[in-house]
């Protein structure tokens, strides 16, 4: 069977997308749903149809990684759960009143906090955007503990479940990121700030559709981060500005290739069922979905030292970073970039291979004058 996209032997068009990508999973695997943790790291590579594909269909890309003999050590530790936890519980300990304080309600008796409790994702869903509608006719502060929200992604929905959310009593919600890392002299470290504010900002885009139907309603385009203060594990908040993430998010979001395309292009009879098929055959699988890999897919992607690994078999200047590809134009490979700067390939008029000869130039009279001074 051929393992070309274009092959011809396409998915049937009658068959649903669930049932698309229930076939990719494997029927009987239970699919691995996406968070937001998840959704910023696709909406930061758009253009990496494996990852669309592999995510949509919920497929497990720790045990697949595993399986095609190039697992990774991701995610967080055991310890850094347990420790996150234990904060968050101690952020929202009798009532939320640590949490209510930082947002400034110094009274939190009159502050209601609904039960979000209901059947299945959808159902909470809806019990959320009840509650939110509520809370707002009501023009009361309200407190939301783990809402669940959702977003439609390139096709498929995906629940998104935020630490909490604020409803004001002007009809403003606001969406808490509670992290355990510490926040020193007002201040935290700079990455971390910046993952968990693309993380809230998919919560943002979430909690603007029901805002959408929502009178009086408004969110927020900054969220509150909740830290461990200094060296301690007393709570303070820092009001972190997400438009520029939420904007960029959305802009990611809505270039996606939507997932059920992918899946009708695929050969008839590939699957990612990591309990039924053999490496080869997950191996092959994998290769007939595009990808697009970059150096930082290694701190957001289970499959990046499998994709790794194929792009530098490939030659890929990929693998040096996107910033290097963006400045080499046409030469796709390590091998073309040598053999430019060496003058056997490329147009001299190229300013990348002009500068390629310009550096290797420079590099021989550099190695010239240190040998000439030995």
């Amino acid at each position: 069977m051929s393992t070309s996209p274009d092959s011809g032997l396409s998915r049937a068009p009658q068959t649903t997308p669930r049932q698309l990508l229930a076939e990719l999973r494997g029927p009987a695997v239970v699919p691995r749903p996406l968070d937001a943790r998840a959704l910023a790291a696709l909406a930061a590579n758009p253009g990496c149809r494996r990852r669309a594909i592999l995510d949509g269909a919920g497929v497990d890309k720790s045990a697949l990684a595993a399986k095609l003999g190039s697992p990774a050590p991701f995610g967080q530790s055991q310890f850094a759960i347990v420790r996150g936890n234990s904060f968050e519980a101690k952020v929202k300990a009798d009532g939320g009143r640590e949490l209510l304080r930082l947002i400034g309600v110094e009274e939190p008796g009159g502050v209601s906090v609904p039960d979000l409790a209901a059947a299945g994702p959808e159902g909470r869903v809806a019990r959320t955007a009840l509650a939110l509608r509520e809370a707002t006719e009501a023009g009361a502060w309200a407190l939301l503990d783990h809402p669940l929200l959702a977003l439609e992604v390139a096709g498929s929905p995906v629940y998104l479940e935020p630490d909490a959310v604020v409803v004001h009593p002007d009809g403003g919600w606001t969406v808490v990121e509670i992290k355990s890392f510490p926040m020193i002299d007002g201040s935290a470290d700079a990455a971390k700030v910046g993952a968990a504010a693309r993380q809230a900002a998919v919560y943002v885009l979430a909690l603007e559709r029901v805002a959408a139907r929502t009178e009086g309603a408004r969110v927020a385009q900054s969220v509150l981060l909740v830290c461990p203060k200094d060296f301690s594990n007393v709570p303070a908040a820092s009001v972190v500005d997400v438009r520029k993430q939420r904007s960029v998010t959305r802009r990611q979001l809505a270039r996606l290739t939507r997932i059920d395309e992918i899946a009708r292009a695929l050969p008839e009879g590939i699957s990612f069922d990591v309990v039924e098929r053999t490496a080869e055959e997950l191996t092959a699988a994998v290769e007939c979905v595009p990808h697009q890999y970059a150096p930082e897919c290694l701190a957001a992607c289970e499959l990046a030292f499998h994709c790794r690994a194929r792009s530098r078999e490939a030659g890929a200047v990929e693998t040096l970073g996107r910033s290097v590809r963006g400045e080499l134009g046409g030469l796709t490979t390590v091998g073309a970039v040598l053999a430019a700067a060496r003058g056997e390939e490329g147009d001299p008029e190229d300013p990348a291979v002009a500068a390629l000869r310009r550096a290797r130039a420079l590099r021989e009279e550099a190695l010239a004058g240190v040998a000439a001074c030995r």
